[in-house]
Parts: structure tokens; sequence; C-alpha cells
């Protein structure tokens, strides 16, 4: 595996596609085949690719950088290269809309160390991955992001959620205009995992019956900019996170120390 893979990322990606009927597997296999290995190669993370379980023409991908301007450098490197130039075409007959992507900067970031992907043809199971996008109000993403980390995050993880990593907006410009980004809108995310189904939906009910976790999140989401938007994601077969959720699941992940967004 590249060094790449599990290399500190100062810059995330949040890219989700609309894409035609019918076409998600199509994009994932070519995705999976082509698109991993050669991004890496360039010093490109790849942390994680999920199917989203609520809209079956909706593919996710996250990619990191080690900053700014390794991003534009190593885009540059991919999309006038050989491996992007061979297979565009078909990538892009799967998509309707590529321009939903999100430029974040580490928070609680990923701990991606130890893990292995899984190589092609060796699907591996793996539970859901839950993602909330959250819109803030200019000059509030670290007020946000420490509140959820004290008042949320604890009885969350208490409840059985596996929190993977949370991000919030790198305000820095587009530095690879050929691919827009959604700028000027702050924002505060973060992922969690869960070891299967069944644990998700305990979660879920767990959290709903507890009033004190229900005043909590509601209490944190009134200093939010409106509401959030929740993902309910799959890993696909080779995404690296899966792997996060598999050896980490029977006990509870803390997070690497959180960087300061100022």
């Amino acid at each position: 595996m590249s060094a790449s893979a599990t290399a500190p990322i100062g810059v995330l990606e949040l890219r989700q596609y609309t894409l035609r009927p019918s076409q998600r597997d199509r994009l994932v296999a070519l995705f999976e085949r082509a698109f991993i290995e050669s991004q890496e190669a360039l010093g490109i993370a790849l942390p994680g690719q999920f199917v989203d379980a609520a809209d079956a023409d909706r593919f996710v991908w996250l990619r990191g950088f080690a900053d700014m301007a390794a991003r534009a450098h190593a885009l540059a490197a991919f999309y006038d290269g050989p491996v992007w130039r061979a297979h565009r075409d078909e990538a892009n007959a799967t998509m309707i809309d590529s321009d939903d992507v999100l430029l974040l900067r580490p928070w609680q970031p990923f701990d991606l160390r130890g893990l292995e992907r899984p190589p092609a043809g060796r699907p591996l199971p793996a539970g859901p991955v839950r993602a909330m996008i959250c819109p803030l109000r200019p000059g509030s993403a670290r007020t946000v992001a420490q509140a959820f980390d004290s008042r949320v995050r604890p009885r969350w993880e208490a409840h059985g959620a596996q929190l993977l990593g949370s991000w919030i907006t790198e305000p820095a410009r587009n530095n690879f205009p050929r691919l827009p980004v959604r700028e000027e809108e702050p924002v505060f995310v973060w992922f969690a995992g869960f070891a299967d189904e069944a644990s998700h939906a305990r979660w879920r009910h767990a959290i709903e019956a507890d009033p004190a976790t229900a005043e909590a999140l509601a209490r944190w989401q009134a200093s939010l900019d409106g509401p959030p938007q929740w993902l309910h994601l799959a890993p696909t077969a080779r995404s690296l996170l899966r792997g996060a959720i598999e050896v980490r699941s029977s006990a509870p992940v803390g997070f690497p120390a959180a960087v300061d967004p100022l």
C-alpha cells in the first residue's frame, strides 16, 4: 500500500455524486479497480468510498492531501495523467452531477494507522457509517466543535457509536478550479461507524429513548446555522475506513488530539 494511504490528512474533500439511474455499481467497480492506487501513487489519500443507503443513485467518497499546495499539484497530475484519460469517459457517463464537494480541514482527524485496504475481489463485511453535515455561523467552528466533543460525543459513544473523525471547513480558496467546491459554506462534519446494522439500530433507539441525550443534542443543534444533513453510508468493498470499524468496533476509540482550526 502506498504511504499516502495512511499519511496525515491536512485537507479533505467530501465528494457526493448524483449518478444516472442504475449506474452506481458500474462506477464503484471502475473506481475501485482504476482510481485508488493510481491516486495514492501521486500522494493522494483515499480514506473512504461509500454508497448512500438512502439513495441508490448516490456515490460518496473522501479524498485527502497533506495541504492545499499538495492538493493542487496532485490533482493536476491525476487529471492530466494517463489513468484518468483512459477511463474518464466511462466514469463521466455514470454521473449527472459531481460538483457537491466540501473542502475540509481536520478537527479530530481519522486514525488510519495500521489499517490495510482489502484487495480487489475480496469484499469484507462492514457496518454502516453515519455522517452529519452541520451548517455553521461564520466564526463559530471552534466553539461548535468543542461543544460537540464535550456534550454530544460522550453520550453517543456511551450508547455504542464509534466516532471516526470530525472536520471543519477549509477556508482557503479552491486552488484547482477545474473541480468546483462549495465555497463560503462553513460546516462541521462528523463521521461515526457501527459494527453492523443491528448495532446502528440499537444506537438510534438508545439515543431517542434517553432524554438527557436528546436534550444535549437539541441544545447543541441550536448553535448551528440551520438543520444538519444526515448521511447514511455503507462502505464499499475497498474502503479503508471499513477497517477502522472492523478492527476497533470491540472497544471505544479515542480521537487523536484536536487540531486548532485558527
